[in-house]
């Protein structure tokens, strides 16, 4: 049967002789006179005691008062010293100290007896001093251990705290991805003589790239490509300012804005727009924020197009022989100087030619995909996307489609990608 002593259930005073923090020993042994003498010792250092004659009663006593230290002979009947280790260590509690005693010497007993999950091993009869070195080490251990515990416990909680604020954000940012994906509400637009197709993809929840078409007035249409600086959420709300803003300038879609006077739909020059949207940048100096941008307008019927570049990529005119050409002057990005100024260029459309405005993520994912310096890969996945004859899918679907590929399994794109593009079919309705 197993016993315990007079103080089951309570604490006993600190253990003196190294030992203090060892609340609780429970003795294995078959022997009642060596259980009792070691029991009689421990005691005698303030720990409280539980007896069990071998393995399978002493598991049973384990699993609802568990000791911090275990003292137990190897041979015994029913279950014995190795074999109580081994389930004692299953036990799902924090961690025990384990002695095994025995009368064998030889070098398997030992490996096995580690194998088992032992800490140390006294060879019986036990020395009493040798027996508190050996206990004074294994509470200094099961100090260490507890200490970690408790860490690991504040860890958990913490962990647990950030992962519901992550949570949270995350939720943030998936209403934010959704409300900006609002602020480009038609990827592509039919204007008669000419198509429209908008690609925005930001590289993570939301971006800092913007993209537009709109109705310019009577037998016109006017488009953007748009980068602010930076990643994240200050790129995505100044995003949004912008967007807010040409909103305001243009109207809706289907309700352009009009001039108070004249009841005409306002017309805003491309250099004028840059130059608008650089003082409204600049009227917060501590800001900081600045962005590149390529903004037009076309003519409908004769495929004249108004251009402005501010600092954004080279708009490319892909022409119906397989021809690519860059166009504009560069220019400084908008928020950068006061008193800047940037000119207009134009160029004519003929039918079947493409007009493609796009941020710098598009180069970045051109250049990964055909494993060549930005520009020319950037030509190259063009020209390859242009001659998929058959192809299901816009153009720039097309494209972007084989940017996907190329990413390695579980990457995404280092940079926000977006992209503008005119195909022009003429007066004529001609395909490109």
């Amino acid at each position: 049967m197993a016993r315990q002593d007079p103080g089951t259930g309570q604490s006993g005073p600190a253990a003196p002789n190294g030992i203090a923090g060892l609340r609780h020993a429970l003795v294995v042994e078959d022997s009642p006179a060596q259980r009792r003498l070691l029991a009689a010792i421990l005691q005698r250092w303030g720990l409280r005691v539980t007896e069990a004659r071998n393995g399978a009663e002493a598991l049973a006593l384990c699993a609802t008062d568990p000791p911090d230290l275990v003292l137990s002979d190897w041979m015994m009947p029913v279950m014995d010293g190795p074999a109580f280790c081994r389930a004692f260590r299953d036990l799902p509690r924090d961690y025990g100290y384990f002695i095994l005693l025995t009368s064998r010497g030889e070098r398997d007993a030992v490996a096995e007896g580690l194998d088992a999950g032992a800490d140390d091993f006294l060879t019986k009869p036990v020395d009493p001093q040798e027996l508190r070195a050996r206990i004074a080490a294994g509470a200094r251990i099961l100090d260490m251990q507890r200490q970690l515990s408790d860490r690991n416990r504040q860890l958990g909680a913490t962990l647990a705290e950030l992962q519901g604020a992550h949570a949270r954000i995350n939720d943030d940012l998936v209403q934010a991805r959704r409300f900006q994906q609002s602020l480009v509400p038609e990827r592509l637009r039919d204007f008669g003589t000419l198509r429209l197709s908008l690609l925005l993809e930001p590289c993570g929840h939301i971006g800092g790239d913007l993209v537009g078409m709109f109705a310019a007035g009577a037998g016109r249409a006017g488009f953007y490509s748009i980068d602010v600086a930076g990643h994240g959420i200050a790129s995505a709300l100044m995003c949004a300012r912008i967007g807010a803003f040409l909103s305001g300038l243009h109207g809706s879609e289907q309700t352009p804005a009009f001039e108070g006077t004249t009841g005409q739909p306002r017309r805003h020059p491309p250099p004028d727009l840059a130059m608008t949207l650089n003082r409204r940048l600049l009227q917060d100096s501590e800001a900081g924020e600045y962005l590149t941008m390529c903004y037009g307008t076309v003519d409908l019927a004769s495929g004249h197009v108004d251009l402005v570049q501010a600092g954004h990529p080279h708009p490319l005119l892909l022409r119906r022989d397989g021809n690519i050409v860059p166009l504009g002057p560069g220019g400084l990005p908008v928020g950068v100087i006061a008193d800047a100024s940037w000119p207009s260029f134009s160029l004519r459309l003929e039918p079947g030619e493409r007009l493609l405005l796009h941020s710098d993520g598009l180069d970045d994912a051109a250049a990964r995909e055909t494993a060549q310096p930005s520009e020319q890969g950037l030509a190259h996945l063009l020209q390859s996307t242009a001659q998929e004859a058959g192809a299901s899918g816009g153009f720039l679907d097309r494209l972007f489609a084989r940017l996907r590929q190329a990413l390695p399994r579980g990457e995404g794109f280092a940079d926000d990608i977006s992209a503008v593009l005119l195909e022009y079919h003429g007066p004529q309705g001609g395909s490109p």
